[in-house]
């Protein structure tokens, strides 16, 4: 892996040296664009308005507007001349329960590596953080932005998780939520049956990306001109039709899976991934 980010983790007087790697990587199929009639590949370029003079990426710079409404060109060097720029820092400002964040808030996750001679800081504060239960909350910029961060513990590393600023965070404004709606007391025992029937431990690695084991099939079909998925017939029946009776589907998932149970498997919507 290839550290995009070099600093110091800093909780009280104490400096952690730190390399910051991404915790996740795509493995979507990758693909460009082209022109639908013939495959050519489409181009883009980076042009002055009202010419087709060409603009070298380094002589690019943004034009922010100020509170007058004026536009103001920032280069690069005047971005880097910010305090937050220079300062490589990863701050610590509290420890916080594990319970004070909600998962809603969670954005990407990065892998910090001790990058001093003695790794003895690092894994201080790792064990403290086991031992007390406990998240950091830091701060610290990348890529333009003042993240706010919690700090946790994956196994034996330190996995530092942005975090979605509250105003990024939309109120559910739905109005079908306020109705009085009436949950009749067997509703609720048989979700609750169906729900215990299909309790168990959480495994990822059960599961794999439809969409993208479709779109290989897809990509080799058309490549051998072939066909990858055999056309199914339309069901006939209302798409806008709900259950009419939602204790009897409820006890119809239930037998459902205690059917899938006896026959020996879970079901199918839960599957080893291939490969």
């Amino acid at each position: 892996m290839r550290a995009m980010w070099t600093g110091e983790l800093s909780f009280g007087l104490v400096n952690v040296p730190v390399k910051v790697y991404s915790a996740i990587e795509s493995h979507d199929a990758r693909s460009h664009q082209v022109d639908s009639k013939d495959g050519t590949r489409i181009r883009y370029k980076r042009v002055r308005e009202g010419t087709d003079d060409e603009v070298e990426f380094a002589q690019i710079a943004n034009a922010y507007e100020s509170e007058a409404g004026d536009s103001v060109v920032l280069t690069k060097d005047d971005i880097k001349s910010m305090p937050v720029e220079k300062h490589r820092e990863i701050a610590v400002t509290e420890f916080v329960p594990r319970t004070d964040i909600d998962p809603i808030m969670f954005d990407r996750p990065y892998y910090l590596e001790p990058s001093s001679k003695s790794p003895k800081a690092y894994i201080l504060l790792r064990q403290a953080l086991q031992e007390t239960d406990r998240l950091a909350i830091c701060t610290f910029t990348l890529r333009s932005r003042t993240r706010l961060c919690a700090l946790r513990v994956v196994g034996n590393v330190m996995v530092l998780q942005t975090l979605l600023w509250p105003d990024e965070i939309r109120v559910p404004e739905f109005p079908a939520l306020s109705e009085d709606v009436k949950i009749r007391p067997q509703e609720l025992a048989m979700a609750a049956s169906l729900i215990d029937s299909m309790a168990t431990d959480f495994d990822p690695d059960a599961y794999e990306d439809d969409y993208q084991a479709q779109l290989h099939l897809l990509i080799e079909a058309k490549a051998t001109g072939g066909q990858a998925f055999p056309e199914e017939p339309e069901e006939a029946g209302d798409e806008d039709d709900e259950v009419a009776d939602l204790l009897a589907a409820l006890r119809a998932s239930v037998k459902a899976r205690e059917g899938a149970d006896g026959a020996g498997g879970r079901s199918g919507a839960r599957r080893r991934a291939a490969g």
